[in-house]
């Protein structure tokens, strides 16, 4: 066995937990049947095993990655299928978010890549910066198949023609505050409304509390929370996520300690995250004890609802939904049936895709910063999801809704916008009038 990483780096945060890790991987391969990457492109580095044994090397080494490695791990997806397949329990999420810290401080990017990862990082978490900047990008948006074409500028063609079709309006976020339930209270949650889903589509909140109050739920939105900190993470920022998990404590825990039974979320890739804090804020102190509290307490909305006992749905949707399993939550979370059954109780048809564990090529800030594969991965997806023959597709995620409904003939909606219906709310506009 040659060094650790806590050999040769040994101030790298991480360090001997990632070498831990290493370990545990036994070399065996099964892990690249359930990988995009690899199944798209058949390269052993574009794996799990061939990017464990690349991260391997760079942390053992202790010198800075080079371009190889970096593009290697910049193609991971961090969709986690890995995490299914494995054997022998490789925690590799946490390893690929090791290795991206690493090159982050290591590796001295090339001048655009810095730029537009700066860009995202000062952007994408904050609702309000995202605003300002898809209204300040429309106007020059019908540049971006042009810009995509540039030599080294793909990836800002992809951020150009990532603006909504609709712009989005303050006036349509929901506002901070309680919604009390519908007749008697019976559970009490908080969803968070730090995320960036508040600009794309609010809607899918409106539905959730909507939902949430017709079954006795009471539900608070608080005004002093930010993005959960997937995207920093992803792009390799750790100290910036842990900074943006520390507001988020500090902003539930005062309504955790009013009474809370969970804290509910809409969006799964956030969802993966939140039920992490506990691990990523395990060292500190100060934090330690509320972030694992807030973990035990993090739900997916299926979650939730799944444990309620639902009534007969108030209308007889009847509908063909294809369901596209999130990566993060059937391999993060591995929350699969709970979707699957709330939809199937409220009347719809369900179908599954070939292949649904292959990721769509969302995946955060991955279908900017790898554009083509992101597309090559949502065209095969598209696909499979088109050709069951259903009336609508269904997901939990609202990266995996964006991405998905840029190229799907049929409408994209999140699972509570189909099951808000079902039980009362209004016909969702994306499927016409019935």
């Amino acid at each position: 066995m040659s060094a650790l990483a806590t050999d040769l780096v040994p101030d790298a945060p991480g360090a001997a937990q990632a070498g831990a890790i290493i370990r545990t991987c036994i070399d065996c391969g099964c892990c690249n049947s359930g990988c995009p990457t690899f199944d798209l492109l058949g390269d052993e580095l574009d794996s799990p095993r061939g990017r464990i044994r690349l991260m391997k090397d760079m942390l053992e080494n202790g010198v800075p990655p080079d371009a190889e490695t970096v593009l290697h791990l910049d193609r991971c997806l961090s969709c986690n299928a890995c995490l299914t397949t494995c054997p022998s329990g490789v925690d590799y999420m946490h390893l690929i978010d090791h290795a991206r810290g690493h090159i982050e401080t290591a590796y001295d990017r090339p001048v655009l890549d810095r730029v537009l990862r700066a860009l995202l990082a000062r952007i994408l978490p904050y609702p309000e910066r995202f605003r300002l900047a898809m209204i300040a990008a429309w106007p020059v948006r019908w540049l971006a198949p042009l810009v995509d074409r540039l030599p080294g500028l793909a990836a800002y063609g992809a951020l150009m023609g990532s603006t909504p079709v609709r712009l989005p309006s303050r006036s349509d976020e929901i506002v901070p505050g309680a919604f009390p339930a519908t007749g008697e209270s019976r559970k009490r949650v908080l969803i968070p409304s730090g995320c960036v889903q508040s600009v794309l589509d609010p809607d899918i909140n409106r539905a959730a509390i909507r939902l949430l109050n017709t079954f006795g739920v009471d539900v608070v939105l608080p005004d002093r929370d930010t993005c959960c900190g997937a995207l920093v993470l992803h792009l390799g920022r750790n100290d910036d996520a842990l900074d943006q998990a520390r507001r988020n404590i500090d902003a539930w825990s005062p309504l955790i300690d009013e009474g809370l039974d969970a804290i509910v979320i809409t969006t799964s890739g956030c969802g993966t995250t939140i039920k992490d804090y506990g691990h990523l804020l395990a060292g500190d102190p100060a934090y330690a004890d509320r972030a694992r509290r807030v973990s035990e307490m993090a739900r997916d909305i299926t979650e939730f609802l799944v444990e309620i006992d639902l009534p007969k749905p108030a209308v007889k949707p009847g509908l063909k939904v294809a369901y596209h399993a999130a990566c993060s939550l059937q391999h993060a979370q591995k929350v699969m049936n709970p979707p699957r059954k709330l939809l199937l109780k409220a009347g719809f048809k369900l179908a599954r895709p070939d292949r649904e564990h292959l990721c769509c090529g969302s995946a955060g800030t991955y279908s900017i910063l790898q554009p083509d594969l992101s597309r090559q991965l949502r065209d095969r997806k598209v696909a499979a999801l088109e050709a069951i023959g259903a009336d609508v597709i269904a997901a939990g995620n609202i990266g995996c809704i964006r991405h998905i409904g840029e190229s799907a003939q049929l409408p994209v909606l999140h699972t509570v916008q189909l099951l808000d219906w079902a039980y009362g709310g209004d016909r969702p506009a994306a499927l016409g009038s019935s």
